[in-house]
């Protein structure tokens, strides 16, 4: 793997789809990490998240869609109206959110986190 920021760009718009869920990861909040034992999850549609940077810091909400073309995140309570009034879902970045809530409904999510594989 190169050093070249150049090249480390290259590689994470050209990554392909199962690698590109992997850099949707965010941090998890000090409790899921003494429950789950794990520092980071990807995130998925259904998670509890909070803003860490930004004009929206401190805010909470569900990820309402996960974009793996754009590697952004659509967040419940984070909109910006325009100027005929109607709200718009601003992306933001994972790297700049944590998760609070995880969704743990799914069995294979369940087995990736636990590694009963």
């Amino acid at each position: 793997m190169s050093k070249q920021p150049r090249k480390q760009r290259k590689a994470l718009y050209n990554a392909p789809a199962h690698a590109r869920g992997k850099h949707m990861s965010a941090t998890l909040s000090k409790d899921l990490r003494a429950d789950i034992g794990k520092r980071s999850l990807p995130i998925r549609k259904g998670d509890k998240v909070q803003v860490l940077r930004g004009d929206f810091k401190g805010h909470e909400g569900a990820v309402l869609g996960v974009d793996y073309g754009s590697y952004k995140i659509t967040i419940e309570e984070v909109t910006l109206s325009k100027p005929d009034g109607t709200a718009v879902f601003l992306p933001v970045d994972p790297s700049n959110v944590m998760i609070i809530d995880a969704d743990m409904d799914d069995d294979r999510r369940i087995k990736n986190v636990t590694g009963d594989n």
